[in-house]
């Protein structure tokens, strides 16, 4: 990795250091690109060279990417986009930006307190972010830093053959219904629910993702700071967990659970060899890319109590924006503007990113149809941010999610994490261990 030549000072960089990390991209297909109209002289005037940093390493490869950048010279003749894929992009991010090698455009780290966004990037102009949803988010001081590149949910992706094959005739609507589906799809020699346990990323869906959804209310995390003991084995954490556990132990989920097994999963779900995944909706894509018809795959919200209303999430993915660092910050805002509002790029998520118009895929319309209660969600607080920061508990990943699938007494293992949670509370900060 190329270093600046200025560093950021001591403290700083290890703030960042500590930061939330979060492994693993969301791999995806190659997208159908508008057309573009050709450049006139007023927009020809922006010309050189800027390098885009993402986490979309399926892009880059299956030349996507290069493909919108291709458009966007269409518009401005002398303007060249390079992109850097990074395969661990949370944690890799945060290390970049400490020595200010972090290219010209790139996505916010998920968890950088609002207060440090104007150290690493540019605010954006009223103009492009006038439509934005989620505008809580990376805003401070009164102005924005990044635009959304996407709005997702969270459910249940399934294969309609492998319903049809188990003789599944409804969709579930509570959770006994939904382990009663999961016996049969068992018995019909299918894996009932691929949890890509060893692939950890995924399992963020079994814990913050879901508690913060689950009550209704999405202030849920941010409430933690207020309490030395968030997890109990009786409230949102415990019942959440417990879900997963409880599919672990009755064989509803895939053997081989220490592989990383991310794109064998998506193959066989394609295939009808795995009945479902509990994931975003930006999911069903790659499953179709994988194999599998349209018409096969549906989606529906996860019925994680037996009550008759169930909550859903309605997300922001990534944001993008412009590096404080940037040599050609003119051209870095018109390809960020170009990218989210004149490609497919934000597309690719199927939920409208302004709430201005109907997806457009016939999943989302299904889930719909059974009526969830959308969530949707706020920014996390500084003082949350804080406080995780302190006690050195990484939500963007979910390797301590792992940890708590497997834990032998959930409750002991809720314990140690409430002491940790108590010691940042009180303001001693927990020994850093990389």
């Amino acid at each position: 990795m190329k270093k600046a030549k200025e560093h950021w000072p001591l403290h700083a960089v290890l703030l960042l250091l500590i930061l939330f990390s979060a492994g693993c991209y969301k791999p995806g297909s190659k997208q159908a690109i508008p057309a573009t109209p050709a450049a006139d002289n007023e927009q020809a005037s922006l010309s050189g060279s800027i390098l885009m940093l993402t986490n979309r390493i399926d892009l880059i490869e299956n030349g996507t990417m290069q493909g919108y950048a291709d458009l966007f010279k269409r518009k401005y003749p002398e303007a060249e986009v390079e992109f850097e894929g990074l395969s661990n992009y949370a944690t890799d991010v945060m290390v970049r930006l400490s020595t200010k090698d972090a290219g010209d455009v790139l996505l916010l780290p998920v968890n950088l307190p609002a207060k440090e966004l104007s150290y690493f990037f540019e605010p954006l102009s009223e103009e492009m972010s006038a439509d934005e949803k989620f505008k809580s988010f990376t805003a401070f001081d009164g102005k924005r830093y990044g635009l959304s590149t996407g709005t997702t949910t969270s459910g249940i992706i399934y294969n309609k053959k492998a319903f049809e094959q188990a003789g599944i005739a409804e969709i579930p609507q509570t959770l006994d219904d939904f382990y009663a589906i999961c016996d049969q799809l068992k018995q019909a020699g299918i894996i009932p629910l691929y949890m890509n346990y060893g692939a950890i990323w995924p399992l963020r869906e079994w814990g913050n993702n879901m508690v913060n959804y689950m009550t209704g209310n999405a202030e849920y995390l941010n409430e933690m700071v207020h309490t030395n003991n968030p997890w109990q084995t009786d409230n949102e954490w415990g019942r959440s967990l417990g879900i997963a556990r409880t599919l672990i132990a009755r064989g509803y989920v895939e053997d081989e659970l220490f592989s990383n097994n991310w794109e064998v999963s998506k193959t066989r779900l394609a295939k009808g060899e795995a009945g479902m995944y509990l994931s975003g909706n930006w999911t069903i894509r790659q499953v179709l890319d994988a194999g599998a018809a349209s018409e096969d795959i549906g989606f529906f919200p996860f019925p994680y109590d037996n009550g008759q209303t169930h909550y859903a999430p309605l997300n922001p993915d990534w944001f993008i924006g412009v590096s404080k660092f940037s040599k050609n910050k003119e051209l870095s805002m018109a390809w960020v503007n170009f990218l989210v509002k004149e490609t497919a790029y934000t597309a690719e998520s199927f939920l409208p990113v302004d709430g201005s118009s109907e997806p457009s895929m016939q999943q989302y319309r299904e889930f719909n149809a059974y009526q969830p209660e959308l969530v949707e969600a706020v920014v996390q607080t500084d003082a949350f941010i804080d406080m995780a920061n302190r006690s050195k508990l990484s939500f963007a990943t979910g390797d301590y999610i792992q940890e708590l699938i497997a834990a032998p007494d959930l409750q002991k293992s809720f314990d140690e994490l409430n002491a940790r949670w108590k010691e940042a509370r009180e303001g001693q900060p927990a020994s850093f261990q990389p």
